[in-house]
């Protein structure tokens, strides 16, 4: 997402212009007074997007009816503007600490108790699904070679992952459980970026901090702690390998997207996937 166009896009939606950048990656979100507005890629060369856009609307609306403290849509439903889905958001009030693991449990024990939602169907958690479209996007940027490596990882990952005997009844995930998805406010710990929600392996949210403890440097009380509060530790599963290497396949993929403009992306991919040939476990990767 260009902030350039992303800025056009406000326009037209009649929206201000010089609203506050706050993150630019897959959407480009802005903040304006009590508003945060999030722009999305172009739904005319990506279809699913405005399905997506509209999917976590209708998901915010049902967590706030479930109680579950998480933020806020300010209309029901996504805009099109211009070809790209434009929603509106609740501003949250500055948070008074950065998140912590521990904090993300409490919300995903809240999520996981919860039955498929009324009115809407969750998605299965399609980790591998964006693969294509990033290697698609890095072009020649990447070795051939290891764009043809990621493709065979993401197919004998996803006939793994399907073949999976879940230890915890499937159900409703977030999909990308990380504290950074957890905004500390005065009233307490609440869920954002809720576009990845997904009916599926609820194990999906619980790799996702075993994969930071082991690759990208989050300690080990850390995750500890998080374990304490959620109750069960997933490495102790035997699946947990198998979702582990899919989204680390995943990873790889998405940082490929970002190195056709940006040196650093490039030499974090090549990091990544030579220590995913070298079979090496332990290769420290850096979050971008």
């Amino acid at each position: 997402m260009n902030e350039m166009r992303a800025r056009e896009v406000l326009a037209a939606a009649g929206l201000p212009g010089g609203a506050e950048l706050l993150a630019l990656g897959e959407n480009a979100v802005f903040a304006d007074g009590d508003l945060v507005v999030k722009v999305g890629r172009d739904a005319t060369l990506h279809p699913e997007l405005r399905d997506r856009a509209e999917r976590e609307v209708a998901v915010a609306r049902w967590l706030a009816a479930s109680g579950v403290p998480a933020v806020r849509s300010a209309e029901p439903g996504a805009r099109l503007v211009e070809g790209h889905p434009v929603t509106l958001w609740h501003r949250l009030p500055e948070a008074v600490r950065p998140a912590e693991p521990q904090d993300l449990a409490p919300l995903l024990s809240l999520v996981h108790a919860l039955p498929a939602p009324a009115g809407f169907t969750l998605p299965r958690r399609e980790l591998l699904g964006g693969v294509e479209r990033w290697l698609r996007l890095a072009g020649d940027t990447i070795d051939p070679a290891d764009a043809d490596y990621l493709r065979e990882r993401r197919d004998g990952f996803a006939a793994a992952a399907a073949a999976l005997a879940p230890h915890l009844p499937p159900g409703p995930i977030h999909g990308d459980a990380l504290p950074r998805n957890v905004h500390v406010g005065p009233d307490g710990p609440v869920l954002v970026d809720l576009e990845t929600f997904s009916f599926d392996l609820r194990e999906h949210d619980l790799v996702v901090l075993a994969l930071s403890r082991d690759r990208y440097g989050l300690p080990a009380a850390a995750y500890d702690a998080f374990t304490t509060a959620y109750g069960w530790d997933v490495r102790q599963w035997d699946g947990c390998a198998v979702l582990r290497g899919a989204r680390e396949t995943a990873s790889c993929a998405w940082v490929s997207q970002h190195a056709p403009a940006n040196p650093k992306a490039l030499t974090e991919f090549r990091r990544r996937v030579a220590s995913l040939r070298d079979g090496d476990a332990e290769v420290r990767w850096y979050p971008f």
